[in-house]
């Protein structure tokens, strides 16, 4: 049996000037995209009862950026803002799925700043990581080295409330490897004076 485990490691970077200006930028778009998609499913709904879906959202992206209002959409890189439609679309299905509550609008203020890229939106070669719209490789810190031969599959770059600046690099990890089936069962309880207590007596502090 194979088995496929995806790892996020995150590092602190320093952005150049027009790095830094470019992603924040980029953080406004996707809020505004996700903020507009959420109003146009929210609007749907309360006036015809009508599910939209990702692809609906997806085209009307295409045609907000071509009004003159929204045309700054363009000036990003568009897979940011096709991955914040995406989250959107599992928030709902979360919602119907009764797993999470509505969606909410995202915040200037108090929303996370974030941008998601897929491997069609970044460089990887080498130990440098240069994301679409970018000439140069970003400056981060390898605090702890990737799994040898691990490539990312997603980069996800955000700035927390203290103006530090973090990319997280989701890749799968070859180094877990599933054990032999035995063929045996243990019950695991959750208990008050200790962390798990397994069928076999065995106690987990």
């Amino acid at each position: 049996m194979d088995t496929h485990v995806k790892r996020a490691y995150r590092y602190r970077f320093c952005p150049a000037d027009v790095q830094a200006a470019e992603l924040s930028r980029t953080f406004g778009c996707v809020r505004k995209v996700y903020n507009l998609a959420l109003a146009a499913r929210t609007q749907a709904w309360a006036t015809h009862q009508e599910r939209v879906t990702y692809n609906a959202t997806s085209a009307m992206l295409t045609a907000w950026k071509k009004t003159g209002e929204l045309a700054y959409l363009n000036e990003v890189s568009s897979v940011p803002l096709q991955q914040a439609l995406r989250h959107l679309q599992t928030a709902f299905t979360n919602f119907f799925g009764k797993r999470a509550k509505y969606p909410r609008f995202k915040s200037r203020k108090k929303s996370r700043k974030s941008a998601e890229y897929t491997s069609s939106a970044f460089r990887f070669r080498d130990g440098k990581l240069t994301l679409a719209k970018m000439t140069e490789p970003l400056d981060f810190v390898w605090s702890r080295p990737l799994p040898e031969g691990a490539k990312p599959s997603t980069v996800t770059v955000s700035q927390d409330s203290a103006g530090r600046w973090f990319v997280s690099l989701l890749c799968e990890d070859p180094s877990v490897k599933p054990l032999p089936a035995t063929g045996q069962a243990v019950g695991v309880d959750v208990g008050l004076d200790h962390l798990l207590t397994l069928s076999t007596g065995e106690k987990i502090s």
